[in-house]
């Protein structure tokens, strides 16, 4: 069984959809499972990450910020994929730093995260987008 979800988002930072898939899950009435998701875009990531507090989130996005900061930047001028704005060419070094699926398991009808966790589309470019999550249930 497959959805793909619609992630709206409004620029750079973490957009946990996990309540998305636990409603999803609960529709599908699956008790038992693996639930694999994959972005199909290059310029974005997935991640499973605290939610309790949102601190996390914006070190997060400082991080990679500051690891990998715009193309306009002293230190990436070497960049040659800058035609798409200063944003792009360092979401596409993010995305390839970070994991584009995930892997989850499913244990008595819920998705088998920790206490604190939740599922993150972590966006990279500054212009909003619409980004689509491909999830797929293996029994």
């Amino acid at each position: 069984m497959q959805k793909q979800f619609e992630i709206s988002t409004q620029g750079p930072g973490l957009y946990e959809f996990t309540a998305d898939l636990r409603h999803w899950l609960a529709e599908a009435a699956i008790s038992c499972g693996l639930v694999t998701l994959f972005v199909r875009h290059t310029s974005c990531s997935l991640l499973i990450q605290e939610n309790a507090d949102p601190e996390v989130q914006g070190d997060l996005q400082a991080f990679f910020t500051r690891l990998v900061p715009p193309s306009d930047h002293p230190s990436m001028r070497y960049l040659r994929h800058t035609y798409e704005g200063p944003d792009d060419m360092p979401a596409h070094i993010k995305a390839a730093m970070l994991p584009v699926s995930r892997s989850i398991p499913v244990t008595n009808a819920e998705l088998a995260l920790g206490t604190w966790q939740g599922v993150y589309l972590f966006e990279h470019r500054e212009a909003p987008h619409r980004r689509k999550v491909l999830a797929h249930i293996s029994l």
